[in-house]
């Protein structure tokens, strides 16, 4: 076996013919300026998204000053509301699993916003209730957000944002 080394045949160590090159496309294709996007546009979920992407960025901005995000302050707010929720309440309310909640409880308590107290009428429970510091920012988080909704809204007359809302809420079978 000459050439072929390691017992190989000889044919094993030519080198590889090159790969053939592909003839040049017929016609060059064209680069758009403007992306079509109607498809897109005319789902509902890709429009919720979008509108949702853009609150929802201004809204972690102007959260950031008080430490709080999306899910934080609507704890805060849900609790400023029902004095005394459940976490139980609270996983249904904002679709949260249990484990999830149980840490951001903690969290917040931590932080001198929220306290536990005895469920009355459930022995079991414990009831969540803000705090006065949780109360004074639960305040000014509250006007923040109405600001931004404001803000965010403001291509909209009060008539179309109500529809909006409530267009929304019909969609994720949110409460009337």
């Amino acid at each position: 076996m000459r050439g072929g080394g390691a017992g190989l045949p000889s044919r094993h160590n030519r080198p590889m013919p090159s790969p053939r090159k592909s003839a040049a496309p017929s016609a060059v294709a064209t680069a758009t300026t403007e992306v079509d996007t109607r498809y897109l546009e005319s789902l509902v979920g890709y429009n919720a998204r979008r509108a949702s992407l853009a609150i929802i960025e201004v809204f972690m901005e102007r959260m950031a000053v008080y430490g709080l995000t999306v899910v934080d302050f609507s704890v805060l707010s849900l609790v400023a509301h029902n004095p005394g929720i459940t976490s139980r309440q609270l996983c249904t309310a904002l679709s949260i699993l249990p484990p999830n909640l149980v840490g951001l409880i903690a969290a917040l308590d931590r932080r001198g916003l929220v306290e536990r107290r005895p469920h009355p009428t459930d022995g079991r429970a414990l009831g969540l209730h803000l705090t006065r510091s949780g109360k004074a920012l639960v305040k000014q988080a509250e006007a923040t957000a109405a600001e931004l909704e404001v803000d965010a809204t403001a291509r909209l007359t009060e008539r179309e944002r109500a529809t909006l809302i409530a267009l929304l809420r019909k969609v994720y079978g949110g409460s009337a």
